[in-house]
């Protein structure tokens, strides 16, 4: 089986991580696979080649596809002949229905879609043109894969092809990523905390939909009460100094803030924290969640894509767009026990090790690629 993943990117992001761990986790095993980046080279590129997958890039600026990186497309699809195509993200999904027309034998189309879609009001004004050009160009995918339940409803809501829809959840290596005492030591002294401290983390890059605005707030109404709590956000152009969360925090309040941004040393960083936070008023299936939970850190999240199923009984949940609730869910997690937190963190967990490991997330994905290439094979005969 050949197979050709087109995504939008390689930098550091939820999609991108995925991609990374399927391949990781073996899904190219027993064919030949390619990544095709439609921008630049990225985080993901070099780890991806380390694999032994090759990466291609097109040097697209801004999503806008040129003659040039048409007929480099052209040229690789003829060259690599996929059995296969996998879209990833509104973007990659176009470039992946051009290319199958491109591609000589017509290969199977899937596409991949990785966030919910509860308003396109929040989308910049071409992206809000390309989910509109995948709804109409659904139908012709072989198979729509969503990694949350409210992302597919959701979508399918705006007019995406119903009959095509799959639900597949993110994978994790929870042997990989576990708890590891040394490197919490380790974190919180490099951080500069001292062992009384509740150290809350939060890790996106910033963007709207993620809300640090409201997480920042929250922590200020925490600080008020709990002055043991100290925050580490972790992210893209994230800091107090950026203009849209300047003024947020007290110059007072200044020194329980850490903002270290984007970082590759994640699943280290999440060893220091206490608690995890996710703040976000827009998600499918938010990986740094699970992540989290693999290392054994008890989570408080927005009720955002599939945040509850994830969490199920080992964590908190409260309304998204709401910090007074957000810091009430906050202290409520702060004012249980050392041994509850710890207790709660184990049975987070255990639930990702009984629902999201990575090979059971690989299988599947294996499963609908030789399902989809064996039905195009019959109707082509």
């Amino acid at each position: 089986m050949r197979v050709l993943h087109i995504i939008t990117g390689l930098s550091i992001g939820g999609a991108e991580r995925a991609l990374f761990n399927l391949l990781s986790g073996n899904l190219f095993e027993g064919g030949e696979t390619a990544v095709l980046s439609l921008s630049c080279e990225g985080h993901f590129s070099a780890k991806i080649r380390a694999l032994g997958v090759p990466v291609y890039t097109m040097g697209m600026a801004h999503g806008l596809p040129t003659l040039v990186a048409l007929l480099r497309l052209r040229r690789l699809v003829r060259e690599f002949r996929p059995d296969l195509i996998q879209g990833w993200m509104y973007h990659g999904n176009l470039a992946a229905s051009i290319a199958q027309r491109l591609a000589p034998g017509k290969p199977a189309l899937l596409w991949n879609i990785r966030q919910t879609l509860y308003t396109l009001a929040e989308e910049k004004a071409l992206t809000r043109q390309v989910i509109r050009v995948n709804r109409f160009c659904s139908a012709g995918a072989d198979a729509i894969i969503y990694n949350s339940h409210v992302s597919r409803t959701l979508h399918e809501a705006f007019g995406f092809a119903s009959e095509r829809g799959r639900v597949i959840a993110n994978g994790f290596d929870t042997g990989l990523l576990r708890p590891d005492m040394e490197k919490r030591q380790a974190m919180r002294r490099a951080l500069g905390l001292a062992a009384n401290v509740t150290l809350i983390g939060h890790v996106a890059r910033f963007h709207p939909v993620k809300d640090h605005a409201g997480f920042l707030r929250a922590a200020i109404r925490i600080i008020l009460s709990r002055p043991d709590a100290f925050f580490l956000l972790v992210g893209r152009n994230v800091s107090l100094e950026n203009p849209a969360l300047s003024g947020i925090v007290p110059a007072e309040f200044v020194d329980h803030f850490r903002c270290v941004g984007e970082r590759d040393d994640v699943h280290d960083l999440m060893q220091a924290m206490d608690i995890f936070c996710l703040s976000s008023n827009s998600e499918a299936f938010p990986n740094v969640l699970a992540e989290a939970m693999c290392a054994g850190v008890p989570c408080v999240t927005t009720d955002v894509g599939d945040s509850r199923h994830i969490v199920g009984h080992s964590g908190i949940i409260v309304p998204p767009n709401d910090d007074a609730s957000m810091a009430r869910g906050l202290l409520e997690m702060m004012a249980k026990s050392e041994k509850q937190r710890s207790d709660l963190g184990r049975r987070a967990r255990a639930r990702i090790k009984k629902n999201f490991t990575l090979a059971v997330i690989v299988a599947e994905y294996i499963e609908l690629y030789e399902k989809i290439i064996s039905m195009k094979g019959n109707h082509a005969g």
